[in-house]
């Protein structure tokens, strides 16, 4: 969360958990620098959002430094998970499906994951 007392919202000392997201963040990145292999949701409630895009997560939040409802990440992997994957997903209907909307969930373009198979199986 963001510090009250604070004007300066670029400044990850005023935060008290957003230096730990970037930090995970990064490392992932270390590990897999795809943004369409590997997909991150990084942040919580009044998180330092442009610092969480700039560390190499896909979707972060919260722009609007707002508390975000708990199932927002959930609903932002959930439509990644199940669109195809030779789509790329809409910024805007992937926030659309959130709680908080734009204010408090924001990211990039990013690959959907679902693949679909053919034939499918008698014995299933």
């Amino acid at each position: 969360s963001v510090l009250r007392s604070t004007d300066d919202y670029l400044n990850l000392d005023n935060y008290r958990n957003s230096r730990y997201y970037i930090d995970s963040v990064t490392a992932l990145r270390n590990y897999n620098s795809s943004y369409d292999e590997l997909v991150i949701f990084a942040g919580a409630c009044q998180s330092c959002y442009e610092c969480m895009l700039d560390a190499g997560a896909n979707f972060a939040s919260s722009p609007n430094r707002v508390l975000i409802h708990c199932l927002d990440p959930v609903f932002v992997c959930e439509k990644i998970a199940y669109t195809r994957i030779d789509k790329v997903v809409s910024i805007i209907e992937v926030i659309d499906n959130t709680i908080t909307g734009i204010k408090g969930v924001g990211g990039l373009q990013t690959r959907g994951k679902y693949r679909e198979g053919y034939p499918r199986s008698p014995y299933i």
